[in-house]
């Protein structure tokens, strides 16, 4: 059973580092991370770069979640696969 690359897709909302606020306005014909965004809350106008160096942190714990659970998910299927190729040997025994 292949791992489910989907389950381990998530969507995280950068906050304005002022206010707290998720909704930015942005011109969207602009791709650069120098282009500057502006929270729609309190007006803070910020680079998305410095608004995703802002979040690093949130950023962080959300990417060692994510890699946490496809390391425990990938020791799960291994195992499994290992138990089920060696299950007819009787030298050989799993924990």
């Amino acid at each position: 059973m292949p791992l489910d690359a989907d389950k381990y897709s998530r969507s995280v909302s950068l906050l304005c580092p002022t206010c707290g606020g998720t909704d930015f306005q942005h011109d969207t014909d602009v791709v650069a991370s120098d282009a500057p965004v502006t929270c729609a809350r309190c007006g803070l106008e910020i680079t998305k770069d410095d608004l995703i160096n802002a979040n690093a942190e949130n950023l962080s714990i959300n990417t060692r979640e994510v890699a946490e659970a496809a390391a425990e998910d990938i020791t799960k299927e291994l195992a499994e696969t290992l138990r089920k190729a060696f299950s007819g040997n009787a030298n050989i025994r799993f924990k």
